[in-house]
Protein backbone atom coordinates (compact mmCIF):
# COMPACT_ATOMS: atom_id res chain seq x y z
CA UNK A 1 0.00 0.00 0.00
CA UNK A 2 1.59 3.20 -0.91
CA UNK A 3 2.19 6.06 1.77
CA UNK A 4 -0.55 8.13 0.32
CA UNK A 5 -3.25 5.45 0.78
CA UNK A 6 -2.03 4.75 4.17
CA UNK A 7 -2.68 8.11 4.96
CA UNK A 8 -6.28 7.66 3.56
CA UNK A 9 -6.73 4.78 5.62
CA UNK A 10 -5.67 6.10 8.64
CA UNK A 11 -8.78 9.10 8.14
CA UNK A 12 -10.84 6.54 7.60
CA UNK A 13 -10.23 5.24 10.31
CA UNK A 14 -10.32 8.30 12.57
CA UNK A 15 -13.80 9.06 10.93
CA UNK A 16 -14.95 5.47 12.44
CA UNK A 17 -15.01 6.80 15.56
CA UNK A 18 -17.14 9.53 16.20
CA UNK A 19 -19.22 7.99 19.32
CA UNK A 20 -16.21 7.79 21.28
CA UNK A 21 -14.77 10.76 20.49
CA UNK A 22 -17.97 12.62 21.03
CA UNK A 23 -18.48 10.58 24.73
CA UNK A 24 -19.48 12.97 27.32
CA UNK A 25 -19.15 11.69 31.20
CA UNK A 26 -21.79 12.94 33.25
CA UNK A 27 -21.41 12.42 37.08
CA UNK A 28 -24.86 12.02 38.58
CA UNK A 29 -25.41 11.76 42.29
CA UNK A 30 -27.98 9.52 43.88
CA UNK A 31 -28.99 7.61 47.00
CA UNK A 32 -28.56 4.04 47.61
CA UNK A 33 -31.10 1.55 46.43
CA UNK A 34 -34.60 2.58 43.30
CA UNK A 35 -32.65 5.67 42.58
CA UNK A 36 -29.30 4.11 41.74
CA UNK A 37 -30.79 1.07 40.38
CA UNK A 38 -33.37 2.96 38.24
CA UNK A 39 -29.93 5.05 36.81
CA UNK A 40 -28.30 1.81 36.43
CA UNK A 41 -31.09 0.65 33.93
CA UNK A 42 -30.50 4.55 32.09
CA UNK A 43 -26.94 3.73 31.85
CA UNK A 44 -27.12 1.64 28.38
CA UNK A 45 -29.56 3.87 26.92
CA UNK A 46 -27.59 7.24 27.92
CA UNK A 47 -24.61 5.19 26.12
CA UNK A 48 -26.01 5.07 22.75
CA UNK A 49 -26.70 8.80 22.94
CA UNK A 50 -22.97 9.50 23.39
CA UNK A 51 -23.25 9.79 27.37
CA UNK A 52 -20.83 7.33 29.54
CA UNK A 53 -22.86 7.68 33.67
CA UNK A 54 -21.14 7.76 36.41
CA UNK A 55 -23.70 6.87 38.98
CA UNK A 56 -22.11 8.25 42.39
CA UNK A 57 -23.79 7.38 45.82
CA UNK A 58 -24.63 9.71 48.78
CA UNK A 59 -25.82 8.21 52.46
CA UNK A 60 -28.29 10.90 53.19
CA UNK A 61 -29.95 14.03 51.39
CA UNK A 62 -27.95 16.67 52.48
CA UNK A 63 -24.69 16.67 49.97
CA UNK A 64 -25.77 15.80 46.95
CA UNK A 65 -27.22 19.54 46.13
CA UNK A 66 -23.61 21.02 47.60
CA UNK A 67 -22.09 18.22 45.55
CA UNK A 68 -24.16 19.53 42.18
CA UNK A 69 -23.77 23.47 43.50
CA UNK A 70 -20.26 22.87 43.82
CA UNK A 71 -19.50 21.33 40.40
CA UNK A 72 -18.16 17.78 41.84
CA UNK A 73 -21.55 16.58 39.69
CA UNK A 74 -23.56 17.20 36.62
CA UNK A 75 -26.59 16.45 37.50
CA UNK A 76 -28.16 14.55 40.73
CA UNK A 77 -31.19 12.35 41.09
CA UNK A 78 -32.82 11.91 44.41
CA UNK A 79 -35.13 14.71 45.56
CA UNK A 80 -38.55 15.77 45.05
CA UNK A 81 -39.46 19.66 44.17
CA UNK A 82 -40.54 20.57 47.65
CA UNK A 83 -37.02 19.86 49.03
CA UNK A 84 -34.97 21.01 46.45
CA UNK A 85 -36.96 24.60 46.75
CA UNK A 86 -36.20 24.17 50.76
CA UNK A 87 -32.80 23.61 49.48
CA UNK A 88 -32.43 26.31 47.41
CA UNK A 89 -34.04 29.13 49.77
CA UNK A 90 -31.87 28.19 52.62
CA UNK A 91 -28.46 27.74 50.62
CA UNK A 92 -28.98 29.73 47.30
CA UNK A 93 -28.26 27.14 45.23
CA UNK A 94 -28.34 28.00 41.25
CA UNK A 95 -30.27 24.70 40.67
CA UNK A 96 -33.02 23.52 37.63
CA UNK A 97 -35.28 20.75 37.78
CA UNK A 98 -35.18 19.68 34.19
CA UNK A 99 -37.32 16.78 34.09
CA UNK A 100 -39.67 14.53 37.01
CA UNK A 101 -38.90 11.20 37.24
CA UNK A 102 -40.30 8.37 39.77
CA UNK A 103 -42.53 8.62 42.80
CA UNK A 104 -41.73 7.49 46.11
CA UNK A 105 -45.11 7.35 48.13
CA UNK A 106 -43.84 7.34 52.05
CA UNK A 107 -45.11 5.14 54.19
CA UNK A 108 -45.62 4.71 58.18
CA UNK A 109 -44.09 1.21 59.01
CA UNK A 110 -43.82 -0.65 62.27
CA UNK A 111 -42.24 -4.18 63.96
CA UNK A 112 -44.86 -3.53 66.78
CA UNK A 113 -48.18 -3.23 65.32
CA UNK A 114 -49.91 -4.74 62.35
CA UNK A 115 -52.49 -2.32 61.48
CA UNK A 116 -52.48 1.55 61.55
CA UNK A 117 -55.31 1.61 63.26
CA UNK A 118 -53.75 -0.38 65.83
CA UNK A 119 -51.31 2.36 67.15
CA UNK A 120 -51.76 2.74 70.56
CA UNK A 121 -52.35 6.33 72.85
CA UNK A 122 -49.29 7.59 73.04
CA UNK A 123 -47.78 5.48 71.26
CA UNK A 124 -44.47 6.60 69.49
CA UNK A 125 -43.81 7.62 66.00
CA UNK A 126 -40.51 8.80 64.61
CA UNK A 127 -40.26 11.33 61.45
CA UNK A 128 -37.40 12.47 59.46
CA UNK A 129 -35.87 15.59 60.89
CA UNK A 130 -35.59 17.54 57.07
CA UNK A 131 -38.15 20.20 56.46
CA UNK A 132 -40.20 18.56 53.75
CA UNK A 133 -39.77 15.06 54.36
CA UNK A 134 -41.16 15.97 58.23
CA UNK A 135 -43.87 18.34 57.08
CA UNK A 136 -44.89 15.43 54.29
CA UNK A 137 -44.89 12.93 57.27
CA UNK A 138 -46.93 15.28 59.51
CA UNK A 139 -49.08 15.69 56.33
CA UNK A 140 -49.52 12.09 56.13
CA UNK A 141 -50.60 11.45 59.75
CA UNK A 142 -53.33 14.49 58.83
CA UNK A 143 -54.48 13.03 55.97
CA UNK A 144 -55.13 9.55 58.04
CA UNK A 145 -56.75 11.38 60.30
CA UNK A 146 -54.95 11.74 63.33
CA UNK A 147 -53.55 14.83 63.47
CA UNK A 148 -54.91 18.63 62.51
CA UNK A 149 -52.26 20.99 61.38
CA UNK A 150 -52.62 24.85 61.04
CA UNK A 151 -54.47 26.42 58.29
CA UNK A 152 -51.84 27.64 55.48
CA UNK A 153 -48.35 25.45 56.41
CA UNK A 154 -47.98 24.57 52.88
CA UNK A 155 -45.67 21.57 52.27
CA UNK A 156 -43.29 22.08 55.50
CA UNK A 157 -45.46 21.72 58.76
CA UNK A 158 -43.41 21.31 62.15
CA UNK A 159 -44.53 19.25 65.08
CA UNK A 160 -45.28 22.63 66.42
CA UNK A 161 -48.10 23.37 63.93
CA UNK A 162 -49.87 20.49 65.53
CA UNK A 163 -53.67 21.86 66.06
CA UNK A 164 -55.14 18.47 67.68
CA UNK A 165 -53.51 15.12 68.17
CA UNK A 166 -56.11 12.35 68.32
CA UNK A 167 -53.61 9.70 69.77
CA UNK A 168 -51.12 12.19 71.60
CA UNK A 169 -48.81 11.12 69.35
CA UNK A 170 -44.88 11.62 71.05
CA UNK A 171 -43.05 12.41 67.67
CA UNK A 172 -38.79 11.72 67.60
CA UNK A 173 -37.02 13.89 65.06
CA UNK A 174 -34.18 11.82 62.94
CA UNK A 175 -32.33 12.05 59.70
CA UNK A 176 -34.07 10.36 57.30
CA UNK A 177 -31.61 7.78 56.37
CA UNK A 178 -32.20 6.22 59.99
CA UNK A 179 -35.23 5.56 59.86
CA UNK A 180 -35.26 2.13 59.36
CA UNK A 181 -32.86 1.54 62.23
CA UNK A 182 -35.00 2.72 64.95
CA UNK A 183 -38.08 0.79 64.07
CA UNK A 184 -37.22 -1.91 67.37
CA UNK A 185 -37.36 1.32 69.60
CA UNK A 186 -40.47 3.28 68.57
CA UNK A 187 -44.64 2.07 67.64
CA UNK A 188 -43.81 3.68 64.53
CA UNK A 189 -41.63 5.28 62.22
CA UNK A 190 -42.05 7.50 58.95
CA UNK A 191 -39.81 6.32 56.47
CA UNK A 192 -39.16 7.43 52.79
CA UNK A 193 -39.27 4.45 50.14
CA UNK A 194 -35.65 4.29 49.05
CA UNK A 195 -35.12 3.87 52.43
CA UNK A 196 -37.33 0.91 53.16
CA UNK A 197 -36.44 -0.85 50.56
CA UNK A 198 -32.52 -0.47 51.24
CA UNK A 199 -33.38 -1.92 54.73
CA UNK A 200 -34.98 -4.82 52.85
CA UNK A 201 -38.53 -3.75 53.48
CA UNK A 202 -41.29 -3.95 51.11
CA UNK A 203 -43.57 -0.77 50.71
CA UNK A 204 -46.17 -2.58 49.20
CA UNK A 205 -46.68 -4.98 52.05
CA UNK A 206 -45.05 -4.22 55.11
CA UNK A 207 -46.43 -0.29 55.49
CA UNK A 208 -48.96 0.16 57.57
CA UNK A 209 -50.58 3.10 55.74
CA UNK A 210 -48.97 4.90 52.56
CA UNK A 211 -49.29 8.16 51.02
CA UNK A 212 -51.70 8.96 47.72
CA UNK A 213 -49.11 8.79 45.19
CA UNK A 214 -50.68 11.95 43.38
CA UNK A 215 -49.47 15.12 44.76
CA UNK A 216 -46.13 17.28 44.74
CA UNK A 217 -43.79 14.74 45.81
CA UNK A 218 -42.64 12.97 42.46
CA UNK A 219 -39.04 12.98 42.47
CA UNK A 220 -36.73 15.49 39.82
CA UNK A 221 -33.69 15.32 37.57
CA UNK A 222 -31.76 18.24 38.65
CA UNK A 223 -29.06 20.37 37.02
CA UNK A 224 -27.06 23.34 37.59
CA UNK A 225 -29.14 26.42 36.04
CA UNK A 226 -26.35 27.16 33.81
CA UNK A 227 -26.40 23.42 32.33
CA UNK A 228 -30.12 23.40 31.74
CA UNK A 229 -30.47 24.03 27.93
CA UNK A 230 -26.89 21.55 27.46
CA UNK A 231 -27.81 18.97 24.43
CA UNK A 232 -26.70 16.40 27.35
CA UNK A 233 -29.54 17.35 29.31
CA UNK A 234 -31.85 16.33 26.58
CA UNK A 235 -30.08 13.24 26.06
CA UNK A 236 -30.01 12.45 29.70
CA UNK A 237 -33.84 13.06 29.96
CA UNK A 238 -34.25 11.12 27.04
CA UNK A 239 -32.91 8.28 28.40
CA UNK A 240 -34.50 8.03 31.78
CA UNK A 241 -37.83 8.80 29.95
CA UNK A 242 -38.49 5.18 27.80
CA UNK A 243 -40.31 2.27 27.71
CA UNK A 244 -37.90 0.08 28.58
CA UNK A 245 -36.63 2.38 31.81
CA UNK A 246 -40.16 2.38 33.00
CA UNK A 247 -40.67 -1.28 32.34
CA UNK A 248 -37.87 -2.08 34.34
CA UNK A 249 -39.45 0.00 37.24
CA UNK A 250 -42.65 -1.62 36.95
CA UNK A 251 -41.18 -4.82 36.74
CA UNK A 252 -38.18 -4.86 39.57
CA UNK A 253 -40.62 -2.75 42.37
CA UNK A 254 -43.80 -4.10 41.78
CA UNK A 255 -45.91 -0.88 42.96
CA UNK A 256 -43.51 0.13 45.23
CA UNK A 257 -42.01 2.80 43.22
CA UNK A 258 -44.06 4.71 39.74
CA UNK A 259 -43.08 6.46 37.08
CA UNK A 260 -43.98 9.90 36.01
CA UNK A 261 -43.97 9.39 31.85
Amino acid sequence: MSLKNLGLAALLALAALPAAAQTQTIRIGVTPGPHAQILEAVKPIAAQKGLDLKIVEFSDYVVPNEALSSGELEANSFQHQPYLDNQKEARGYKIDTVAQTVNFPIGVYSKKHKAFDALPNGASVAIPNDPTNGGRALLLLQDKGLLKLKDGVGFKPTILDITANTKNLKFTEIDAAQAPRVLDDVDAAVINTNYATQAGLDPVKDALTRENPKGPYVNILAVRTADKDKPWVKALVESYHTPEVKKFVEEKFKGAVLTSW
